[in-house]
């Protein structure tokens, strides 16, 4: 005698067993890292360059602190609150804008301005392996655009910046 399969012999567990499954396949379909290794796969990942300015910084040595940056190596990004992991640094590099004074004669003066209100602005050049794609550059999930704003964290800092340019070498 042959048992036939109804449905009036799945229990809760049968049904709890299946949905566990299909959750945990889709786990894996939509994973971030399958999702990047098919991008890898698929040549969409390129190297970018990321340039971040942060203005106003109050720090009492300022090239003690660009030094310092630079021994690092690399910086935690984080964008729109969202971590995106560790990149590479390529740059850092203080611009902050001479005072300029225009003299009757017609000539320009330019001088350093050493008033401690006014605090240090800098540029970082970052770079890292990001998916692009008609819609621009994703890296770590998010989409990266300039004027997006990103927070920096090093060992000794974390600062706000924002994004001032993207680039494809």
């Amino acid at each position: 005698m042959q048992r036939r399969f109804s449905l009036s012999s799945i229990t809760v567990l049968d049904g709890l067993a299946v949905a566990a499954t299909v959750a945990a396949l889709a786990g894996v379909v939509w994973s971030p890292k399958l999702t990047n290794a098919v991008a890898r796969a698929t040549g969409s990942v390129k190297p970018v360059e990321v340039s971040v300015d942060v203005r106003h910084l109050q720090v009492v040595d300022s090239e003690a602190f660009l030094e310092g940056i630079r021994e690092e190596g690399a910086v935690s990004i984080v964008i729109r609150n969202q971590p995106a992991g560790r990149v590479a640094l390529l740059s850092v590099e203080d611009i902050s804008r001479p005072l300029t004074q225009l003299l009757p004669d017609g000539t320009v003066l330019e001088a350093e301005d050493t008033s401690p209100a006014r605090g240090l602005h800098a540029r970082f050049r970052l770079k890292a392996d990001a998916e692009t794609g008609p819609s621009g550059v994703v890296f770590g999930g998010t989409k990266l655009k300039v004027g997006s704003p990103v927070e920096l964290e090093g060992r000794l800092y974390r600062v706000n910046g924002v994004v001032s340019g993207v680039a494809l070498p």
